[in-house]
């Protein structure tokens, strides 16, 4: 029995059946829409969640399973004091898979430890969000045609994104990539990430100002400042609004360059932006389903 806690579970060549498979998927849905029929998956989110938890639930959907599960800690026996190691022996015995999104570092592999069904860390606080990342890898090699050889910027808050952590985790295995840091110095990225790169002799530089470095960028990975990361209100308000992308900086950015955001979005993108053939962050989302169904199936180890 396989888990999913990090990104880096997968080897690269693994990633690339992962991402074949997904893309079949995408092409060929009547081929798998009933290849998890009897099947349930266990979303048992303890944080909000939108996107990530309704992905999950439509992959499971259009593979031909059911879901179960909780979309808040309230509506769960954590409420009552229940373990995470207790509750996922229980979902164990009424589930097939589970994903779990957890506000606490590590509580999904504590899950993973206790569990007798594959789970899936759906997020858990500021450390990890691997199915993120494996649609940020998925979108970027579906549409760019590799993974590597190009220039990425990665704006907003680079301290507390988890997206982005894991998502710079799993590009230093690629060859020829190249990252820029664009971010307020209060949130910069960790030195732990950028201790790796230099001990891995990968180029990156760290910015404040968006416009200096867009001409350069064949990807730009915009993210929100998180509110629910900070501990102190007049911070967050003071920084919130400090990158702003609109069509006057789109301006300055390459013809095929790619627009990517982990969603949701608040004002860090303007509307404007959306009919550019270059936002790339609904699409994004759309191959979110396809990652997560070709995970589903092959966490189950069910052929299509």
């Amino acid at each position: 029995m396989r888990h999913l806690m990090s990104p880096l579970d997968f080897t690269t060549e693994e990633l690339d059946m992962l991402f074949d498979l997904a893309n079949d998927i995408e092409w060929n849905p009547v081929k798998y829409a009933h290849v998890c029929d009897g099947r349930i998956l266990a979303t048992c989110f303890y944080e909000p969640s939108t996107r990530t938890r309704l992905s999950f639930e439509s992959a499971m959907t259009r593979l031909g399973g059911r879901v179960i599960g909780f979309s808040d800690a309230a509506s769960s026996s954590a409420s009552k004091g229940e373990s995470v190691s207790d509750t996922i022996r229980v979902i164990s015995c009424y589930a097939d898979i589970c994903a779990m999104r957890h506000p606490k570092e590590g509580a999904p592999m504590v899950a993973a430890e206790k569990s007798l069904i594959p789970v899936i860390n759906a997020g858990d606080g500021g450390h990890q969000h691997p199915t993120q990342t494996l649609t940020d890898l998925l979108t970027i090699r579906s549409m760019k045609g590799a993974l590597g050889g190009f220039t990425i910027g990665l704006c907003g808050d680079l301290k507390f994104g988890r997206t982005v952590h894991s998502l710079i985790n799993a590009l230093v295995r690629y060859s020829d990539i190249r990252f820029v840091f664009i971010s307020p110095e209060e949130l910069r990225v960790p030195d732990y990430i950028t201790e790796m790169l230099k001990a891995k002799d990968i180029p990156y530089e760290e910015v404040i100002r968006l416009e200096d470095v867009m001409p350069q960028l064949d990807l730009l990975y915009m993210t929100r400042v998180q509110k629910e990361r900070f501990f102190n209100e007049e911070d967050y308000v003071r920084l919130k609004d400090f990158y702003i992308l609109n069509m006057d900086k789109m301006a300055l950015a390459k013809p095929e360059m790619l627009v990517l955001h982990p969603l949701p979005r608040v004002n860090e993108i303007s509307v404007e932006v959306d009919s550019d053939p270059r936002a790339a962050y609904f699409r994004q989302a759309k191959y979110g389903v396809y990652v997560r169904m070709a995970l589903i199936l092959t966490l189950l180890e069910i052929e299509a």
